[in-house]
């Protein structure tokens, strides 16, 4: 790349020399042959600068959208296995902002202003260089007109790299108004805040419209220098070298031959301000790429251990807190789940279920204490087999703008028809039968284009199917109706039967699934027993689990009723999560 744009810079220079030759040689002595022959190898050596141009235009392209590609290739990588907590900081807007835009500000700078720069510094040298060697004084005069170039360059910088940054920096900001408005739409309408969400986007959108106003106020002013100085100065050499001519100081050839050097350093010098103003936005935008290349990874594949698994799970003495927090969302967490066995996890909201619930796939990393599979810290595995070994369904399901069938064995690309269909039975998901391409149907963005319930069976199927030894449940039932929910959890019994499950619970219905039960309270389990254990011993448990209870905190802790009918539907209520009769008046 760089060798064909050096060619064809130096057929640039030569022609000019070439025109100096023609007009001291065959023109001023009238020799007609030899105008031929040289007017002849000039026009050869234009087209070689043509046929240079084209070659470097293709070459520099390749290399550049190749750069970009391997650099995209490389940041999406690198975003997949940086942890939660990265994600979590971030907009998801400034990412996009940074896989695309500053990305391709790159390309363009390694397209066409890198070479580009380096051509022109090269042609301002090499040419100063001739223009001095053909007569000194005028030379001295362009390489005058250099020096207040390079001042308002370096003046003007500073200046032009803060605003490059605070536009970039709001273009990801505008990309992450325009993503969550397209998310939310659904609630925006609902509540009928078009013009609201307008407003904030119209907002974003004026404050990068004055930073990129302010980016061009500052260039505007660079580039009146840029165009004054080179003209001041082509004026100047005029004047002073038709005198030099008419004093046969030098030769009508050199002076043409210098004028059109001149001509040729315009553009080099007059552009230099636009090249350097890319190069700084460039230098912000890499910045802010390696950003997320130097953040880091945190969750990492420490050792080679490997497991056979079988599937039993141990918290040993488990604490956590996020990144950058005092706060311990969880601490001194002790619980073993031997294989086949299920607990169900039941606590408060922000009880912290959720969150031991991530550490059990490494999502997070236990800040201290250990989670253990078949005995092996979790820490010491590779990622894939932690993956591989365990399965989450989410309460707030993630589906993706894909076909169902791809949804469904995202984790398990290599399974059978067969086994989708046992997975779509676990779930209940057979309405994906009456879509209108069946599992070959490509549901929308974030499955917005199905119920709330269809998104959750489809997140439990895709869990079923990837045959975990540890199948993680995260409330997946919360939005199903009583008798689908029934339904589900009948075939799930099956199911759990063969793995390791924890289910975080918040309905007796869902709690009988399992085995034992765990009671999370301020962060830490305080009770694991079995469902009627608790209930009979855990006034807690029972208060977390009772409907009427969650209406009024203080009837908890009623010892009487104050009537017949409200005494016969507290214990109605109690007898449905199934209460010990003695155990209904409390």
């Amino acid at each position: 790349m760089f060798a064909v744009a050096l060619a064809s810079l130096g057929a640039t220079i030569a022609i000019p020399l070439f025109t100096k030759k023609v007009i001291d040689g065959p023109v001023a002595h009238q020799d007609v042959r030899g105008l031929w022959v040289l007017g002849l190898a000039a026009l050869g050596l234009g087209v070689l600068e043509a046929a240079l141009w084209m070659a470097r235009r293709w070459l520099v392209q390749l290399a550049s959208t190749g750069v970009e590609n391997d650099l995209r290739k490389d940041l999406y990588a690198r975003l997949q296995v940086l942890p939660m907590s990265f994600h979590g900081a971030w907009q998801s807007g400034q990412l996009l902002s940074r896989i695309m835009n500053d990305l391709s500000a790159m390309r363009r700078f390694i397209g066409f202003a890198a070479v580009l720069l380096i051509l022109n510094l090269i042609q301002v040298i090499v040419v100063t260089g001739i223009l001095l060697a053909m007569y000194w004084p005028l030379g001295i005069v362009v390489l005058i007109s250099i020096v207040p170039v390079a001042a308002a360059n370096l003046h003007y910088e500073r200046q032009f790299t803060k605003a490059s940054r605070a536009a970039q920096d709001q273009t990801g900001n505008v990309a992450t108004t325009v993503e969550e408005s397209a998310l939310g739409l659904r609630v925006v309408k609902s509540f009928g805040r078009e013009d609201y969400v307008y407003d904030r986007f119209d907002a974003q959108a004026v404050k990068l419209r004055d930073i990129q106003l302010r980016k061009v106020t500052i260039m505007s002013r660079f580039w009146t220098l840029l165009e004054v100085i080179p003209t001041a100065a082509l004026v100047i050499v005029l004047a002073f070298g038709a005198r030099a001519v008419a004093l046969d100081q030098i030769t009508l050839g050199t002076l043409v031959a210098f004028i059109t050097f001149m001509l040729n350093l315009v553009w080099p010098i007059a552009s230099l301000g636009f090249l350097l103003s890319m190069l700084q936005e460039t230098m912000t935008a890499s910045t802010r790429v390696v950003e997320i290349f130097d953040a880091p990874r945190e969750i990492e594949s420490t050792g080679a251990a490997e497991v056979t698994p079988a599937g039993r799970l141990e918290l040993r003495d488990v604490g956590f807190r996020f990144p950058g927090t005092e706060q311990w969302a969880l601490r001194h967490l002790n619980l073993t789940v031997e294989p086949g066995q299920t607990v169900a996890l039941v606590g408060a909201t922000g009880a912290g279920k959720s969150v031991l619930t991530s550490l059990i796939p490494r999502l997070y990393d236990v800040s201290e204490g250990a989670v253990l599979i078949d005995g092996v810290d979790v820490r010491t595995l590779p990622l894939s087999t932690v993956r591989r070994v365990v399965a989450t369904a989410f309460e707030d399901p993630t589906l993706f703008s894909m076909s169902v069938r791809e949804n469904l064995t995202l984790g398990r690309p290599e399974a059978t028809e067969t086994e989708i269909r046992r997975a779509i039975e676990v779930a209940q998901a057979g309405f994906v039968d009456d879509l209108p391409f069946g599992l070959d149907t490509r549901i929308g963005e974030q499955g917005m284009s199905l119920s709330g319930g269809q998104r959750q069976r489809l997140s439990l199927a895709r869990a079923v199917l990837s045959d975990p030894r540890i199948l993680v449940l995260d409330d997946t039932l919360s939005a199903l109706d009583v008798h689908t929910e029934a339904l589900v959890e009948a075939a799930l019994r099956n199911v759990l039967h063969d793995v390791t499950g924890i289910v975080v619970a918040h309905r007796a219905s869902t709690v009988l699934l399992a085995d034992r039960v765990a009671l999370l309270e301020g962060g830490t389990i305080t009770h694991v027993g079995s469902h009627a254990e608790l209930l009979a011993t855990v006034p807690s448990y029972r208060f977390l689990l009772a409907a009427d209870d969650e209406l009024d905190p203080s009837l908890a802790h009623e010892e009487c009723w104050e009537t017949d009918e409200e005494k016969q539907a507290i214990a109605h209520a109690h007898a449905t999560v199934g209460i010990p009769e003695d155990e209904e008046r409390r």
